[in-house]
């Protein structure tokens, strides 16, 4: 195993971290990829800034194609396409926009992972109209009260 000296650094590591985590790379992949050991990467990012902003940055570019793409499949979305046709036996290329309809799997984990109070399947957080409504009755009970005050 190489120990975490930070003489085995190389500024162009900075790059191929960057890249390489845009790809969805992990420490462990980091270290394979540089030839190091995974405490040696876990090391850079703490001591060397440089290092440290490469990796994040290509990780947080790679979380946001991510989630936009979630998004889009969560609410769908129009892609625009170039088909090729036949007529009258001449190719031709037309643009086409095709819908893609919302997928329920994306909205699923969307909606637990962004409102999970809301929408988490645990029974604790389960929406029961019955209490919301008896919810609406008690508060506009008070609020009959304090008009009568």
């Amino acid at each position: 195993m190489t120990s975490g000296r930070l003489s085995l650094y190389k500024p162009e590591y900075d790059d191929q971290a960057h890249n390489h985590c845009l790809l969805g790379a992990t420490n462990a992949g980091l270290a394979e990829l540089l030839g190091v050991g995974e405490r040696t990467v876990d090391r850079w990012i703490a001591d060397i800034p440089s290092f440290a902003k490469a990796v994040h940055d290509g990780r947080a570019i790679a979380d946001g194609r991510v989630a936009r793409s979630l998004y889009e499949r969560a609410v769908g979305y129009r892609q625009s396409v170039e088909r090729v046709v036949v007529l009258r036996g001449d190719a031709k290329k037309i643009d086409v926009t095709v819908q893609h309809p919302p997928d329920t799997q994306a909205c699923i984990f969307w909606l637990r992972n962004r409102r999970r109070d809301l929408w988490s399947g645990d029974p604790q957080h389960k929406y029961d109209p019955i209490a919301e409504e008896i919810a609406l009755l008690d508060a506009a009970d008070e609020l009959e009260r304090l008009e009568e005050d």
